[in-house]
């Protein structure tokens, strides 16, 4: 059953190109993304899938109801749509039609990988045990399109009495990991990730006078110091955050102190607490650093994405399912977390599952050191995308017949 899973979805792999390669090439940002979306229906509209829409965004789910009885449980499988604000820089005959768009995070990859996951699941529909929700997501960028789609009851637990899932899954990309492994594991998978922006006001003046002045410069500077000696004292090693502050605004030309200097920057935890945590620290530290000058400093955080956390079970059901149609080697472990954000972690604050990741790098190719996600330069091996396919396919088919195990 899992080769012939396997051979039906290398089967596809055309249809999968394809349509990677029209979304790719007309990139959308944000929570609404109609091109992608009409491509979507386009692609699947043979299938016999339920469609529903949301008020918030272009978010679609598909659902298709299994022949076979049994279990009555229900699996949701995700893949996000959305491009990232930034120039193609590739080369390929598809590339980004679109100034300043580009699919930069695979996520065209991952629409052309649920709906090959919908084809295989649909031709065993008569088979299938239970129910399959594909979630098509498109604000996955930064704009909480997960959390959207779950307030508009897209996923369930709404006004409607549909349940939430029992288990939800999701595939991400990574080009800096082996061709065709997938990989994983329990607990802190991702960081959560918090905007911040700081303030500091002083009084300006000549340059060449800075006693008679108030200089936001140093302090704002001594600010960015003591952000890194805090994360470092005040944090264990063994629950970690960064704190990195990436812009410094102040001033307008070489001999005027300016008034006030902006700083901007990310924050990003593995927990909960220390998230929390953090933030008044990084109050505390400004307000005093400033004060002990005599200035101000106004703290403002942006609240992002929370900690991806995967479910012990759903990870080791994972594993099971990729070894179990590509062998032994075809699942890692993955000894740390990543501190890169994702607003899967929505979904799994509510339902059990786990994300995992898919090598996506050439075969042969020095995948430790070729273009990363959120590359102007990145690429993809597309003859991995089957794979990916077949293993969200097995992960919802063998989930409604047996649970997590």
């Amino acid at each position: 059953m899992t080769t012939a899973l396997v051979a039906d979805a290398v089967g596809l792999a055309d249809r999968l190109t394809t349509l990677r390669r029209a979304i790719h090439a007309e990139p959308e940002l944000g929570l609404h993304t109609p091109k992608t979306r009409d491509k979507i229906r386009a692609a699947l509209a043979h299938l016999p899938l339920e469609w529903r829409e949301g008020p918030s965004t272009t978010g679609l789910v598909a659902t298709l109801k299994g022949g076979a009885g049994g279990s009555g449980r229900s699996v949701l499988l995700r893949g996000d749509m959305d491009a990232l604000p930034m120039p193609e820089e590739t080369g390929l005959d598809y590339a980004s039609t679109i100034p300043g768009m580009m699919h930069a995070c695979g996520h065209d990859a991952h629409v052309a990988m649920l709906a090959g996951a919908a084809e295989l699941l649909c031709a065993r529909a008569a088979e299938l045990q239970g129910e399959v929700r594909f979630m098509f997501q498109p604000g996955e960028e930064g704009y909480h399109g997960a959390r959207f789609m779950l307030d508009d009851g897209l996923l369930g637990g709404g006004a409607d009495g549909v349940p939430l899932p029992d288990a939800a899954f999701a595939l991400h990309v990574m080009p800096n990991a082996p061709h065709g492994v997938f990989g994983g594991r329990t607990g802190a998978l991702l960081a959560s990730a918090d905007q911040i922006g700081i303030l500091v006001t002083g009084r300006g003046g000549h340059a060449s006078m800075p006693h008679g002045t108030l200089d936001p410069m140093p302090v704002a500077c001594e600010i960015v110091m003591a952000l890194q000696a805090m994360v470092t004292r005040k944090f264990s090693v063994f629950d970690p955050v960064v704190v990195t502050i990436a812009k410094i605004e102040c001033g307008t030309a070489h001999n005027v102190i300016a008034d006030a200097a902006r700083l901007t920057g990310t924050m990003r935890s593995l927990s909960a607490a220390s998230r929390a945590r953090l933030r008044e620290e990084v109050q505390l530290l400004a307000a005093g650093i400033a004060g002990a000058h005599g200035l101000t400093a106004e703290v403002t955080i942006q609240e992002g994405f929370p900690v991806t956390v995967c479910d012990e079970q759903a990870v080791n059901f994972g594993e099971r399912v990729a070894r179990g149609l590509f062998g032994a080697a075809g699942f890692l472990r993955l000894p740390d977390p990543i501190m890169g954000a994702e607003d899967f972690a929505y979904v799994l604050e509510k339902v059990p599952g786990a994300m995992f990741f898919l090598g996506v790098s050439h075969e042969g190719e020095d995948w430790q050191h070729c273009c990363g996600i959120h590359s102007t330069k990145m690429r993809i091996d597309e003859s991995t995308m089957p794979l990916g396919a077949a293993y969200l396919a097995g992960l919802a088919e063998r989930f409604l017949a047996e649970g997590f195990g």
